[in-house]
């Protein structure tokens, strides 16, 4: 593949380092970041021990921010604002984060821990005031900062208003033809406005909607004393270690293909610790004396996560990931090399949320035989209970999960669950009052009130409070040039930073490069084969980006990658779609190194995770869907073991 080209040199170019780092200005070493959070509801003990028993730990990161608590933070943000509640604006964080630093800050301080994280979500500078709080309640000396910017509302509805296209990164379709009205927006923001907070001397630094990896390259940034501008392949690998460790555990064990090998040792998996070197490349440790593993699979299995191609693009560098390298160099040690670095595209993600309406579910339990059959009766009856209100559903879907086997064991064997997933506009339609007021109409009573002339064994759920009405959001994702981006770092003094724009960007083409193998091999020349689940010898992920899902295949031994990304083209993923193939586009790449092919299902998850309407909301489950299909496998890659 041809690289970039910035002004006719090629991009991967990048000058030096200075042969110091940041925090000391002494020769340099690696510098140790740890990942401890994944998400709002990860372990609470996490940052305590990481900053009790690792003390080479030298900063602690976690991610806390996703596409749901964006909506969600950002429009209750907005609602105050318009009542003029600007006193609550303070929940429009993440309080659990205080939880879980409030007994590690002891711990930081004595170790002369550092940490940063992204729980500021959409009021960063209440968060930061909360942390100072903390740190006066432990009589310790860590200085707080914050960043900000990530909130570009004002800029994106200006945009809006004068016609700006925003054009969706699943589909390519204009905002304009969406039909909901944006009420707030937020941008990924870089590292380097994190980097500033640390050399000013802070010890704590929280962030809103920054990047999932920018906490890690920040602290490389900071420790190296590298710049986008000048360490453009530095900065990109390191980018890659922090999209590494920014799922915490998934690095370690945790929603691994292999999770057999962890045997019952899988019920406190250790978080990621990555030395991140003077070149950018890293080696991955984990915590002592936890479960889970680090090893190769582990590794390439988060690598492979929620990745949209070969490019991986960040509002400070851009990452080219083709030929990453994996190689086991310890006991839960592995080191990544392969990066390539180029410039930062002149856009940064953004995420505009606008309210969607209301929705609701209402289950039934279906046992036995002709399971399809009673599945039709119901949608017909309940169709006919609607009447005239079905045309105010804007999304109606009676859904079957589960298929009962031949001569189950046991009744609970024998029995699915009907789905009956409703939105819409109408919030009355959805209410407990419209499901006792018999002259209104009602969600709950229309599924209801067929009960006793319904199917066999007619079972509804008992909790009917699934039936009742609750928000749901709309999100647009999209990009928004950095220019409109007003980034600023608020420095433990009190000076506020502005953080520019990168003077060196590169443009890229707005769909990934996208390929079947370019050099298939004769599937004969494997011998004979046995039909079986993929997933006997292929190990995988999958994850979501907004509507779009991404899907990352690989095998353990060289000689069975030639045979992976041979029979694995776009033509038989959708075969193995089966039913769930739409007919939308699919890009694939490959990663050599790694034996890994890659797919991104573009617009397969249904709008995401705030509205979507299947199960698989987050795309996590579409690889362990694709593992379980039928596939011819050399005979010879069985008798190895399965996975």
């Amino acid at each position: 593949m041809t690289p970039p080209v910035e002004n006719g040199v090629n991009a991967s170019v990048t000058n030096g380092t200075n042969g110091t780092n940041g925090a000391s200005g002494s020769q340099k070493r690696p510098i140790y970041v740890a990942g401890c959070s994944g998400g709002v509801y990860d372990r609470k003990r996490a940052i305590e021990d990481m900053a009790k028993n690792e003390p080479h730990v030298d900063v602690i990161t976690g991610d806390w921010m996703s596409e749901c608590n964006m909506t969600l933070r950002g429009s209750d943000k907005r609602d105050k604002l318009a009542k003029k509640q600007l006193s609550a604006v303070g929940a429009a964080y993440e309080p659990y984060f205080l939880e879980e630093v409030d007994p590690a800050i002891p711990w930081l301080a004595k170790n002369k821990t550092k940490i940063c994280v992204n729980a500021g979500a959409s009021d960063v500078e209440g968060l930061a005031e909360e942390v100072k709080k903390l740190v006066a309640k432990h009589g310790v000396d860590l200085k707080v900062a914050y960043v900000d910017g990530d909130d570009c509302t004002d800029a994106a509805l200006e945009l809006y208003r004068k016609g700006e296209n925003f054009p969706n990164l699943p589909a390519g379709k204009n905002i304009q033809d969406w039909p909901f009205e944006p009420i707030c927006a937020q941008c990924y923001l870089g590292a380097t406005g994190i980097a500033t907070c640390f050399a000013a001397g802070a010890d704590i630094v929280v962030c809103g909607r920054v990047a999932d990896a920018s906490p890690t390259v920040g602290a490389a940034m900071w420790w190296h004393g590298w710049t986008r501008e000048n360490n453009i392949q530095e900065v990109a690998s390191a980018l890659m270690v922090g999209h590494v460790i920014e799922c915490s555990t998934y690095a370690t064990g945790g929603y691994y293909s292999g999770f057999k090998d962890l045997g019952v040792n899988d019920t406190d998996m250790g978080y990621p610790i990555a030395a991140i070197e003077a070149n950018g490349e890293a080696v991955y440790t984990m915590e002592k004396g936890k479960h889970g593993l680090v090893n190769i699979q582990t590794i390439a299995s988060q690598l492979l996560y929620e990745i949209q191609g070969p490019y991986y693009y960040n509002s400070d560098v851009t990452a080219q990931i083709e030929n990453v390298k994996l190689e086991q160099v310890g006991e839960n040690a592995v080191r990544m090399s392969g990066i390539k670095g180029y410039p930062a595209p002149p856009t940064t993600k953004v995420g505009i949320t606008a309210k969607g309406g209301y929705q609701a579910e209402f289950h039934f339990y279906l046992t036995g035989l002709d399971i399809e059959e009673k599945a039709k009766m119901i949608e017909r009856q309940t169709r006919a209970a609607m009447g005239d209100y079905v045309k105010e559903f804007t999304c109606l879907k009676f859904q079957l999960a589960g298929a009962v086997p031949e001569d189950p064991q046991s009744q609970n064997e024998a029995t699915v669950d009907l789905r009956i997933f409703a939105q819409t506009q109408n919030a009355d339609l959805l209410s407990a009052g419209a499901m006792i007021d018999s002259d209104r109409g009602s969600f709950a009573r229309f599924c209801i009130e067929n009960l006793l002339q319904g199917y066999p064994g007619s079972t509804m759920a008992p909790d009917m409070r699934t039936a009742m009405g609750r928000p749901f959001f709309e999100y647009w994702v999209s990009l928004m040039p950095q220019e409109f981006v007003k980034e600023q770092a608020h420095l433990p003094d009190g000076t506020v930073v502005d953080i520019p724009p990168p003077k060196v960007t590169q443009e890229y083409d707005f769909n990934q490069p996208s390929y079947n193998t370019r050099n298939p091999v004769d599937l004969a020349s494997f011998g004979p084969t046995t039909r079986a689940p993929l997933g006997y010898v292929v190990m995988g992920r999958s994850g979501d980006k907004s509507s779009n899902c991404n899907l990352g295949l690989f095998v353990r031994h060289a000689d069975e990658f030639d045979w992976l990304r041979t029979i694995l083209s776009v033509e038989k993923i959708r075969e193995l779609l089966g039913k769930d193939d739409e007919g939308k586009n699919i890009d694939r790449c490959e990663m050599p190194n790694i034996y890994a092919v890659h797919f991104l299902l573009r617009d397969h998850l249904d709008r995401g995770f705030n509205a979507t309407s299947g199960f698989d909301s987050l795309g996590k489950n579409l690889c362990e869907y694709i593992r379980c299909k039928y596939v011819d496998i050399p005979n010879r890659f069985l008798e190895r073991g399965r996975i």
